[in-house]
């Protein structure tokens, strides 16, 4: 079966689109847990589920693009920075949080913008773990789950957003440090 040469890439840019709509139905809740405060931990979930779909298709069928490389990340940082934010302006997740992700993402975004025309900036391993980390903790945030099981999932999110900030700083420095190598190496070689 084939499938459409740009598939993965429009699965992407939906994901970009889904952001803006699952904030407004987040904040639009205003922090009363309910069914639009569900549909917005549903929506996120469905679309930062899909980061596998789009990567898994185009790995499968050949159709791995630079364009898919740029804008994959791009939709997981702004689902995942759009969740950060909208968190925090509920008073659920400490501003500093949200401050140190925004940093660490939006400097490797424009730094991948800088480099583009030299090389394409794809995500590494500890970025890709970041990602999931961020995913599930954020999930477990928007979901109004201590209605149903009580406080003590407050702790559960709690620690796996620790180990989220964790990862997001140690990627952080993960890439910084394999560009700096990479770029010493490429003078050496000259």
């Amino acid at each position: 079966m084939a499938i459409p040469r740009q598939l993965p890439n429009a699965i992407t840019i939906v994901r970009i689109l889904c952001a803006p709509v699952f904030l407004w139905m987040l904040l639009a809740d205003a922090g009363a847990d309910g069914a639009l405060r569900w549909w917005a931990a549903v929506l996120f979930i469905v679309a930062i589920a899909t980061d596998g779909i789009d990567g898994y298709l185009a790995r499968k069928y050949e159709i791995v693009t630079d364009l898919g490389k740029l804008l994959d990340p791009i939709a997981d940082k702004v689902l995942t920075g759009f969740a950060f934010i909208g968190l925090s302006i509920l008073g659920e997740l400490p501003w500093w949080i949200t401050i140190i992700v925004l940093i660490r993402e939006i400097g490797i975004t424009v730094y991948r913008f800088m480099v583009v025309s030299d090389h394409v900036l794809a995500a590494a391993w500890m970025g890709k773990l970041k990602t999931l980390a961020q995913g599930l903790a954020l999930s477990l945030a928007l979901l109004p789950l201590w209605t149903l099981v009580g406080e003590w999932i407050f702790w559960v999110n709690g620690a796996l957003m620790t180990v989220a900030v964790i990862l997001t700083i140690a990627s952080g420095m993960d890439y910084i440090v394999t560009e700096v190598r990479a770029a010493r190496a490429k003078r050496r070689d000259a």
